[in-house]
């Protein structure tokens, strides 16, 4: 897989064993049939398509929902993917799909479907493309005194991605691992991102000192107990 930017935009080129589907003439090529991309992003599911001589394609879409006996429909009439959609198909039998702005709904298996003029001339690209779309969270494990964040994904990232660590906002560690260990002292708080997608970080983990108030029964005297704490928006982490 190759990184590539278009202005501002990431967007993730998938290079891999290529799966060629079809018989008599007809075909989809995809370039892979799995990919693990980061809400946010943008994504493009390489194909190509061929079909017999003597046909004029009339109609070309891609589509996520197929049941036996209904006619798919095309992605491009969903609402939900309004203006974030781009595919060309053209006398080269191009049909690459452009997904931008992913969302985690967006996770699906993606078929390409082109009709011609001709009777019987409907062919679907089966099996599809599988799309899983993440985001990043910061996952804390260990004890009072030895913790380790995780920046967790659900769904393997393709093309095993250099992970970035922010401390209070500033870069404290790139590294292929998905963990970071550190002391954790008042009020820092911690986030994650991946490389070439910096702008889609993880909420951040605060870490800070908050104050138990214990009472002993046989005095008045109240004792303090400093207890350290990281706290996400799953709540406290002992």
């Amino acid at each position: 897989m190759a990184l590539r930017t278009a202005g501002s935009v990431l967007v993730v080129f998938l290079w891999s064993v290529t799966v060629v589907l079809g018989q008599n003439g007809w075909s989809v090529t995809y370039t892979t049939q799995s990919i693990c991309v980061l809400k946010g992003s943008t994504v493009k599911l390489t194909c190509s398509y061929t079909y017999p001589s003597g046909h004029k394609v009339t109609s070309t879409f891609w589509f996520t929902k197929m049941e036996t006996g209904v006619e798919p429909g095309d992605i491009g009439q969903d609402p939900e993917y309004a203006g974030r959609l781009e595919y060309h198909v053209d006398k080269k039998k191009d049909c690459t799909l452009r997904i931008t702005d992913l969302r985690e709904s967006d996770s699906a298996t993606y078929r390409f479907r082109f009709i011609t003029d001709q009777t019987g001339g409907r062919y679907i690209g089966s099996p599809g493309v599988t799309l899983s779309v993440t985001g990043l969270q910061v996952k804390v494990t260990g004890g009072h005194q030895d913790k380790t964040l995780t920046c967790s994904t659900t769904c393997t990232l393709t093309d095993n991605p250099t992970y970035i660590w922010y401390k209070n906002g500033t870069i404290v560690k790139e590294d292929t691992s998905s963990l970071y260990s550190d002391y954790f002292s008042d009020a820092d708080s911690y986030s994650c991102a991946v490389k070439g997608h910096e702008y889609l970080h993880s909420p951040a983990v605060c870490v800070w000192i908050f104050f138990y108030t214990y009472f002993h029964t046989n005095t008045t005297l109240f004792q303090f107990v400093r207890l350290m704490s990281l706290f996400n928006n799953d709540g406290f982490h002992y």
